[in-house]
């Protein structure tokens, strides 16, 4: 006997900004502020309501644990099929296969299934095969809050080398210190609205 109702909730509102090529860029706030929306719209995952995006080159998104991989194949055949959702041809994943393997070190597991991995071990899987699809735009959403400290300064190694070769990378994290220390600029969202872009120094003080 209740009436149906709902709630407009917008998850972002007037959002414009811009990232330069080559950029290393951080998106922070506090949890339902609209980054990972954000990210996703970037990603193409999601339509914005009104307004434009645009981006100029290739993306490869690492957004959620899971996304384009399935828990009932082979670390093996979850390549071959993130690695097609990215874009790759078979050939290309032929080529990269060794590597993407090696990056992981999973190489004892990779016939194993995926529902059998442990969270850090998907990660390290899904993070390899997307540095591995040769990008121009990297975006990233709290990959480094999953895995062991090692795995934490290989994907910091790779950032670099996506920032030596002049390539974008788009970083969400609650982790501070990475953001001040790595990235370019820094933007800081509260309540899906930009509280303030600039300096990743002084936007990480804000937060």
């Amino acid at each position: 006997f209740h009436k149906k109702s709902y709630e407009v909730f917008d998850a972002l509102k007037d959002i414009s900004f811009e990232i330069k090529k080559g950029e290393f860029f951080g998106i922070i706030g506090r949890n339902g502020s609209g980054k990972s929306t954000l990210l996703k719209i970037l990603a193409g995952i999601y339509t914005p309501d009104s307004g434009k995006v645009k981006i100029h080159g290739r993306v490869s998104p690492f957004l959620e644990l899971g996304i384009g991989f399935n828990p009932e194949l082979s670390g093996r055949d979850n390549i071959y099929l993130n690695g097609t959702v990215l874009g790759l041809t078979e050939k290309q994943i032929d080529e990269k296969f060794d590597s993407i393997v090696a990056f992981s070190e999973l190489g004892r597991f990779i016939d194993q299934k995926l529902k059998n991995y442990s969270s850090g071990m998907q990660v390290r899987l899904a993070f390899s095969v997307s540095i591995h699809a040769n990008r121009d735009i990297l975006l990233m959403d709290e990959v480094l809050a999953v895995g062991d400290s090692n795995f934490q300064s290989k994907c910091i190694n790779e950032f670099n080398k996506y920032k030596d070769e002049n390539k974008t990378v788009i970083l969400v994290t609650h982790d501070i210190s990475v953001v001040q220390r790595y990235c370019d600029r820094a933007m800081l969202l509260r309540n899906g609205k930009i509280e303030m872009i600039g300096n990743s120094e002084e936007v990480g003080n804000k937060y």
